[in-house]
């Protein structure tokens, strides 16, 4: 596995930039021929919306087809819809989706028997046969980020062919420097797309076009026989863009309910929207299950290199902040808010106001999970949307602070966090656009000084490949703190962890830094 990914990286390396703006379009164009092919399932209207079976409502599903899946994670996946796609014995599909199932569950009962060839998505996730899949050069995946997925999906849905975003820009993004499909043995079978690029107010911004698909499948908490549609907590996440994007949208319904029974103030999708209804019959299922731990305050033990870093990250967060904080150790930092400190926090799967892990089992709501696929809760205060309400907020910089981990940050606050050399990478995710707009989002590393392997991640330069460049304000670790000028270039040493002196931190940093004259200790 680790040869493989080796290889993945060499081979991604080697790709020139000069082939970028003429081979974009023809690479897309056997896709684009697929999306807007006349094939397939098409829209009707007058009838009945209602479908007796979820067989019965994919009958004229093709071979070939483009798949638009919604849900997150194992949350809002429409797995009856998918079970019936599956006994169809359909091939050759191309699946969009955020990430790809666990186990058998979601678009892994697909990708297990190699019904899919192509998966547009923005997150690998627990799908370990389709990652041993494309290793092996047995399909073709295209990583997109998270929000830039949902930006494509809600354009193809209005009508709009393309758009220009920051997110993945100075990355292999840009330049296709990922291949989607691959082997070791023969290299690169099918290169990565790169993005043209323009200028706007001096800034420089890639292109991204629209991803319309030939049916969407989403599953809703009540559905009327009109087709309205109304989610519960973060099922929403893909789902309406997904059935404004599709040719013919099919929703599996938990509840269907006679038309007129909704409030049409409360209705989250549109009839019009919507062509065709079919029952639930699948139980919902939790990827992550997460349950509060209870502590004995009567016995407190010293924080560990992680709490401690949290302890400080979360100083960083002041009163009616708006937060986004990343998996692993920036999660950590929510705890050490001071209770009379108010901050919302929000994940970027359509939340703001997020609480903690529920108390105990009868409190856990399957279709309420957070970034990381975990159970959580929600505090008074609280919203829920969809995921380009989330990305509008992350790209807009309406988020006053985003805290991320890292493997590398440079001294003029480059971020690589989504893949290392040796290693399987799984997608960025969300990672890409929580840091696309520094100027107004401050953007927080918080991570271990040195690796497992005793190796400074924070260096002169990254070596590996970039999440963002230029984008780092702020780097804690547990030895030390730096300010970075993102403008010039350059550390500043403005604080140390108890106990560790200056040259302590020197001795185990790569990156050249100066040390405030009123240096501080946390």
């Amino acid at each position: 596995m680790a040869r493989s990914s080796r290889t993945l990286l060499r081979a991604s390396l080697q790709l020139s930039q000069g082939w970028r703006a003429a081979n974009s379009a023809k690479l897309y164009a056997p896709l684009v021929r697929r999306m807007y092919s006349t094939d397939g399932p098409q829209p009707t209207r007058g009838g009945s919306k209602v479908f007796k079976s979820a067989d019965e409502a994919v009958a004229d599903l093709k071979d070939g087809s483009v798949i638009l899946s919604a849900g997150f994670g194992l949350c809002g996946v429409a797995e009856t819809l998918i079970e019936a796609i599956h006994r169809k014995g359909l091939k050759d599909l191309t699946a969009v989706s955020n990430n790809a199932g666990a186990g058998d569950k979601g678009l892994a009962k697909l990708t297990g028997d190699g019904r899919v060839s192509r998966m547009i998505m923005s997150y690998l996730g627990s799908n370990k046969e389709l990652e041993r899949q494309y290793l092996n050069g047995e399909v073709s995946i295209e990583l997109c980020p998270q929000g830039t997925l949902a930006e494509r999906l809600r354009a193809a849905g209005a009508g709009i062919p393309a758009f220009y975003t920051s997110t993945g820009g100075k990355t292999f993004i840009e330049t296709g420097e990922i291949p989607q499909r691959f082997t070791p043995e023969a290299g690169i079978l099918e290169k990565g797309i790169p993005k043209e690029t323009r200028i706007f107010d001096g800034k420089s911004y890639i292109m991204e076009k629209a991803l319309p698909g030939d049916v969407a499948i989403l599953r809703a908490w009540k559905v009327d026989e009109a087709g309205n549609c109304v989610f519960k907590y973060t099922t929403r996440t893909y789902a309406p863009l997904m059935a404004k994007a599709a040719r013919v949208a099919i929703v599996e319904a938990e509840e269907i309910v006679p038309t007129g029974t909704l409030d049409p103030q409360n209705v989250h999708l549109p009839g019009i929207f919507i062509d065709r209804i079919v029952p639930a019959t699948t139980d919902k299922n939790v990827e992550s299950l997460k349950l509060a731990l209870s502590k004995d305050p009567a016995k407190p033990s010293a924080p560990d290199s992680r709490n401690r870093i949290a302890m400080r990250a979360a100083k960083e967060l002041k009163d009616g902040y708006y937060v986004n904080l990343g998996v692993g150790i920036p999660t950590l930092a929510a705890s050490y808010v001071p209770e009379s400190t108010k901050v919302w926090l929000q994940s970027e799967n359509g939340l703001l106001g997020m609480g903690p892990y529920p108390a105990t089992e009868k409190d856990v709501d399957a279709d309420l999970i957070n970034a990381g696929k975990e159970t959580v809760t929600l505090l008074p205060g609280a919203s829920v949307f969809d995921s380009a309400e989330s990305f509008g907020m992350i790209r807009g910089g309406h988020v006053d602070v985003s805290i991320l981990g890292a493997f590398q940050v440079s001294a003029s606050g480059d971020l690589a966090n989504y893949m290392i050399p040796g290693k399987v990478f799984k997608g960025m995710g969300g990672a890409m656009d929580l840091v696309s707009n520094p100027e107004q989002t401050k953007i927080v590393v918080a991570t271990e000084h040195v690796d497992k392997k005793g190796r400074s991640k924070i260096v002169q330069d990254c070596k590996l490949p970039l999440t963002g460049k230029g984008v780092v304000s702020t780097i804690i670790t547990d030895m030390a703190v730096f300010q970075v000028d993102r403008v010039k270039g350059g550390l500043t040493l403005t604080e140390v962890a108890e106990g560790v002196d200056v040259e302590t931190v020197r001795k185990n940093t790569d990156a050249e830094f100066s040390v405030a004259e009123d240096l501080g200790t946390f």
